[in-house]
């Protein structure tokens, strides 16, 4: 059975994730500081008849993170899919906030996304095969006045765009999901529904099904779509001008080698 890895999968969206996975056949190895989340996260999913392996690590721990690190390079156990999903925020501003938590912060929502993708992506690359999925926010796009956890979601997201520009071909894919406001119970959503709050199970849905049209990014909810669409346009452009230009270059080295092979064989045939 293939196998995935959730961070932040003992509560919330990484819970989620974990449950619609299992019922998708795949085995889990469940990662996140709370014990006590993992193992009722893991006795859910076990339900669909698959295995949960719990790993309790705190990712802003390098020691800690290193474990994780092991068992996605592990090949003798390989991970078909990784979703970082865990995150911390910080909601202080940020000439208010304590410097060490700025620093928990980076080195969950940063580094931990970066060690982590960098110890699964080269086992995935040599199988030809294997996903990651980066849980970004729409705060990366339009974020409040000092807000550092938002700049560590926009980090997210360029990360993401470039690392999935260079995978085509490979067998691997990577989506960034770019998620509103969700009602994880993280935050007082409104009892009535609204377009701007989404629920965590529509919107694993809507990423794994643009992650399977090779998409390397979703935005679930018409509202967050429209505005990140209007945002995205000039990337958009931009890429599509460097993918013309870059076959440009293509056709034009692949016509000078043809010119100097025949030259060389005139020579070969005077």
């Amino acid at each position: 059975m293939p196998t995935a890895l959730v961070t932040g999968a003992s509560r919330g969206l990484g819970a989620v994730f974990a449950e619609r996975l299992a019922r998708d056949g795949f085995d889990l190895v469940l990662v996140a500081r709370d014990r006590i989340g993992l193992e009722h996260t893991a006795a859910a999913v076990r339900g669909n008849g698959v295995t949960a392996e719990v790993l309790v690590a705190d990712l802003a721990d390098p020691t800690a993170r290193a474990t994780v690190e092991h068992r996605l390079a592990d090949a003798s156990r390989p991970v078909d899919v990784l979703v970082n999903n865990a995150g911390v925020e910080n909601g202080n501003a940020f000439i208010q906030a304590d410097l060490r938590d700025l620093q928990k912060q980076i080195d969950t929502n940063i580094t931990a996304v970066m060690s982590l993708t960098h110890a699964a992506l080269r086992g995935m690359i040599a199988r030809a095969n294997g996903s990651v999925i980066n849980v970004a926010s729409f705060a990366g796009y339009l974020s409040s006045p000092g807000n550092t956890y938002a700049s560590t979601k926009a980090w997210v997201l360029a990360f993401t765009d470039t690392m999935a520009a260079s995978l085509p071909g490979t067998g691997v894919s990577m989506i960034a999901l770019c998620p509103g406001r969700m009602r994880t119970g993280k935050h007082d959503a409104p009892k009535t529904p609204s377009p701007l709050w989404l629920k965590p199970a529509a919107v694993v849905d809507q990423c794994l099904r643009d992650l399977a049209r090779g998409r390397s990014l979703c935005t679930p909810g018409v509202v967050y779509r429209t505005v990140v669409g209007a945002l995205e346009m000039p990337r958009r452009t931009l890429r599509g001008l460097a993918r013309l230009a870059g076959r440009g270059r293509a056709q034009r080295r692949g016509r000078a080698g043809r010119t100097h092979a025949r030259s060389a064989a005139d020579r070969i045939a005077a």
